[in-house]
């Protein structure tokens, strides 16, 4: 039968993390979400888009924020250098859209397609993949958006963002975040009226709670936005699937599943790897997931050792990211 799969934030600039994809084995009769930050350049997506699309029936992909990056780079088009100008040069939306372009290429879905019925185990299912952006608002209320980047800094946290993720044409990344917002709501409210669960696909947590990063809990900043709090009830949710935080885990929000599913930087999943897992284990498989029951307490499945566990496990490397 059919199932449906996902994973996040493979961050092919590894050399670690591209030959794990290698090692991915194949599932004809499968789909598969890749919930963003495949990489910051566009052969990071063609690479994981080749493999991927010939192994599983169907993928669908989303950006992260490691996608929207400008590269600093050679800025001339001279021989060899062609793919390296161009991550200079696109910027914001234009480097979104290349992405999207280069999806397009290898048949695979992208937030700017028609939403797929997905008949599998589990279904059926509508498979939304989203991309929102964040607009810092995962902070404390008595922090001002003015004040928020400050707030942060008094941890020594900043993003990578902040120097590479352009919003252009948009004058901050917060009206960009409002635009992409908007337009999933409409998207969103029109999908869900067929009365069909949807599967909410999206590289930033939807939920403020579903995020802890014991080492930053700053980098709260850059995770997503307080107005997709209430997607999961207001569209009609099944299953959320997200990336971003690189720690791995399993939730349940008034009765839906939540799934944080990246791989993450090579020391952040070495403890799976000291067990004898590798990529196909840190796969999620989303639906059917029968083993998959809400145990109605509000408790967390941590998955930091590729396992499910009642416990956050620490290594001596927690970072979850850049």
């Amino acid at each position: 039968m059919t199932k449906l799969y996902a994973i996040a934030d493979l961050h092919l600039s590894y050399k670690h993390n591209r030959d794990a994809l290698d090692e991915l084995r194949p599932h004809p009769e499968d789909s598969l979400i890749v919930c963003g930050d495949v990489g910051e350049k566009l052969e990071h997506l063609q690479d994981a888009f080749r493999i991927t699309t010939k192994l599983f029936k169907q993928v669908f992909w989303v950006p992260g924020n490691h996608e929207l990056y400008t590269l600093p780079g050679r800025g001339d088009r001279t021989d060899g250098h062609e793919d390296d100008a161009l991550n200079k040069e696109l910027r914001g939306e234009l480097k979104y859209e290349e992405c999207v372009r280069v999806a397009n290429e290898y048949g695979v879905i992208t937030p700017e397609d028609e939403y797929v019925k997905w008949e599998g185990e589990g279904g059926p299912c509508i498979i939304c993949p989203l991309f929102t952006l964040y607009d810092y608002s995962f902070r404390p209320d008595d922090v001002s958006r003015e004040g928020a980047l400050d707030w942060a800094m008094e941890e020594n946290i900043v993003a990578t963002d902040e120097a590479l993720l352009h919003p252009d044409p948009y004058e901050s990344r917060d009206q960009w975040c409002e635009e992409l917002v908007a337009k999933a709501e409409e998207r969103l409210e029109a999908t869900s009226r067929r009365g069909i669960p949807l599967v909410l696909v999206n590289h930033w947590p939807l939920r403020e709670d579903t995020i802890t990063i014991p080492t930053i809990p700053r980098f709260s900043l850059w995770c997503g936005t307080k107005k997709t709090e209430d997607w999961h009830t207001r569209y009609n949710a099944k299953v959320v699937v997200t990336g971003h935080l690189h720690v791995r885990r399993t939730d349940w929000r008034d009765g839906v599943r939540f799934e944080e599913v990246s791989l993450g930087y090579p020391r952040q999943w070495q403890m799976a790897k000291d067990r004898g897992l590798d990529i196909n284990d840190l796969l999620r498989e989303v639906l059917p997931a029968t083993d998959m029951v809400d145990p109605g307490d509000g408790s967390t499945l941590w998955r930091r050792s590729g396992r499910p566990s009642k416990a956050l496990e620490r290594t001596t490397s927690t970072q979850p990211r850049e």
